[in-house]
């Protein structure tokens, strides 16, 4: 299959020169088939982290501190590589093993050397996860006494978990990350508890303003095991993210408190156990987990900013995370500070109820229409064409993975270029109305903004027009300077009428959420969550998202999050970082990362 290709055999001997540079453990042959530029993107499979060596120089340290203990083998051409993706850049997928597990990869070649290499571990030898053929019988036919049936079994084994049974692994927060990866683990047989303090899963989605819907396409929001029906819609409305949620649950039969919050964490060193506090429907519950996960979300605590003479407004006044809906403002005088995505979904929300609007545009904002976002941004990988042409969720997700963060900016550059050209019209219209909006720093848009600082851009579903019209009026490059008891005054003199103030000024790290949880020390300690290290502003660092998904500066602490896709992407790898150290296997942490900044 592979020899049929010229391509292929280039691939093919590639791999052969690689896999003997390992077995033989000479690093220099095996760097020595990287080229120039070079980059390996590791999940877990050699690490034990989430990683990316940029060079030959540190690929070279990673595989003698590691490829010893990691005893990689089986290296293998999965399919038929595919030749000149772009650059004359070939792609070849892989499979391979190492001395725990079984992984899958991808390679991209650049004249005849490595310019790209992603390997991933997908499971663990001698304890794969209960699927296909492994599934469980469900049930021992015959005639005899049982002792339980499935129900009565499921029902003991929630009421001894926390109870008469310790969790291996404590998650904090049921949203699509937590029960992600809770249903990983529970695949895994690791005993879990999910801790909720909403009243029923994913009231999260639930109680958020009565306009949100999801920007993200279908196919970019599966999560594991249970794909949406073909029926679904392209963008979902969140009661119905929230109700599909909320029966993952059940389906999946994960254990999940409602009601319950996590009052207070403490990490003892020489058992290496945690002391978790948690108020269950009122009642004080105490559970020991080996692991505590905090999946909270993509960001942590609301980012609540101070206005000078707050305390003489006559209206109201909360942040984004408290609006619901604009229903009691009809008429009314309402001001939405910030323009990014929540601050348009709000001041569209607020507009259809008939109040009067003003947006406070404190910086510029990526602006990209959905439709062409679509088509130029997730149509390759996330489509129903996509789809057609064999590009499963978890294919997708790799390719996605496969590619550096190093190297996304100059990749999506020319995305956006072509974004601006083909909506100029939008663009000029945006900017008559007064609207600031750029491309980033270096222009590559939107999905770099995401990664790196995660704010400052927004997925026009229809506010934008709105702007343009005037029917949102829109201040651009000022502040609130003071708050009167009907009004606001702003920095550039001016005074503008205000019975509500929305301040749809972001979120925190997530690494605050852990300071009132375990203690101010430990934040400071893992330091703040994702960012990329691209330089750019509020993105120091190194090129992976700081914290997530990996090990952190606090044993035993772990942060797992994001949208829907990278949820459900990373699930798979955290969990298998926790069933890893569960069985008592090595897992030698590679770069563990430093902190780069606290606050």
């Amino acid at each position: 299959m592979v020899e049929g290709s010229p391509f292929g055999a280039q691939a093919q001997s590639w791999l052969a020169a690689f896999d003997h540079a390992l077995t033989a453990r000479d690093v220099d042959a095996a760097v020595s088939l990287f080229g120039e530029e070079c980059f390996w993107r590791d999940l877990v499979a050699f690490t034990w982290n989430v990683k990316t060596l940029e060079g030959r120089g540190e690929i070279a340290a990673m595989l003698r501190a590691n490829l010893a203990a990691i005893a990689p083998t089986a290296w293998r051409i999965e399919e038929d590589p595919a030749p000149h993706l772009a650059d004359g850049v070939g792609e070849a997928w892989l499979r391979f093993e190492t001395g725990v597990g079984r992984g899958r990869g991808v390679l991209r070649l650049k004249d005849g050397k490595a310019w790209t290499l992603l390997t991933t571990l997908e499971e663990l030898k001698g304890f794969e996860e209960r699927k296909a053929e492994r599934r469980p019988m469900g049930t021992t036919h015959g005639v005899y006494r049982r002792e339980r049936n499935w129900l009565e079994a499921k029902q003991a084994e929630e009421a001894a978990l926390g109870a008469t049974k310790q969790p291996y692994c404590l998650i904090i927060g049921g949203g699509q990350g937590g029960i992600a990866l809770a249903a990983r683990l529970k695949q895994l047989d690791v005993p879990t508890i999910i801790v909720e303090k909403n009243a029923r899963a994913h009231d999260s989605w639930r109680n958020r303003y009565r306009s949100l819907v999801l920007h993200d396409p279908v196919w970019y929001d599966h999560l594991p095991y249970l794909k949406f029906p073909d029926n679904w819609p392209v963008f979902a409305p969140k009661d119905k993210i929230g109700d599909w949620l909320e029966m993952y649950v059940k389906v999946m039969e994960l254990n999940y408190w409602t009601s319950a919050e996590c009052v207070r964490a403490a990490y003892d060193e020489s058992s290496q156990e945690w002391t978790v506090e948690v108020r269950r429907e009122g009642k004080p519950v105490t559970l020991m987990p080996k692991q505590l996960v905090f999946a909270t979300g993509a960001y942590g605590p609301p980012n609540e900013i101070a206005l000078p003479g707050a305390d003489q407004f006559e209206g109201e006044l909360y942040h984004s995370s408290r609006y619901a809906t604009g229903k009691p403002y009809e008429g009314k005088s309402c001001i939405v500070v910030g323009a990014n995505s929540s601050a348009h979904d709000i001041a569209a929300d607020l507009w259809e109820y008939g109040a009067t609007v003003a947006m406070l545009q404190r910086s510029p904002t990526t602006v990209v229409r959905s439709e062409t976002l679509m088509e130029l941004g997730f149509e390759a990988l996330y489509s129903e064409n996509a789809v057609k042409s064999g590009i499963t969720t978890e294919r997708a997700d790799l390719l996605f993975a496969a590619t550096p963060f190093r190297v996304m900016p100059r990749q999506q550059i020319p995305v956006y270029k072509e974004i601006r050209k083909r909506d100029a019209a939008f663009y000029a219209r945006l900017a008559k109305s007064g609207f600031q909006f750029d491309f980033g720093e270096d222009e590559s848009g939107l999905m770099m903004k995401a990664m790196r600082t995660g704010s400052g851009y927004y997925i026009d579903v229809g506010a934008s027009a709105l702007v343009a019209n005037g029917d949102i009026k829109v201040r651009s490059g000022v502040e609130i300077s003071k708050v009167r008891a009907r009004s606001v005054e702003l920095t550039d003199g001016s005074e503008l009428p205000a019975d509500l103030i929305v301040l749809a000024t972001g979120f925190k790290s997530m690494n605050r959420a852990v300071a009132p949880i375990v203690s101010e020390e430990v934040a400071d300690r893992v330091g703040k969550c994702w960012g990329l290290g691209s330089g750019v502003a509020n993105d120091p660092g190194p090129w992976e998202p700081r914290n997530m998904w990996k090990p952190t500066q606090q044993p035993g602490l772990w942060f797992h999050g994001g949208n829907l896709h990278l949820s459900r992407h990373f699930s798979l790898f955290l969990a298998l970082q926790l069933k890893a150290r569960m069985e008592g296997l090595p897992t030698p942490v590679y770069g563990l990362q430093k902190v780069h900044h606290k606050s």
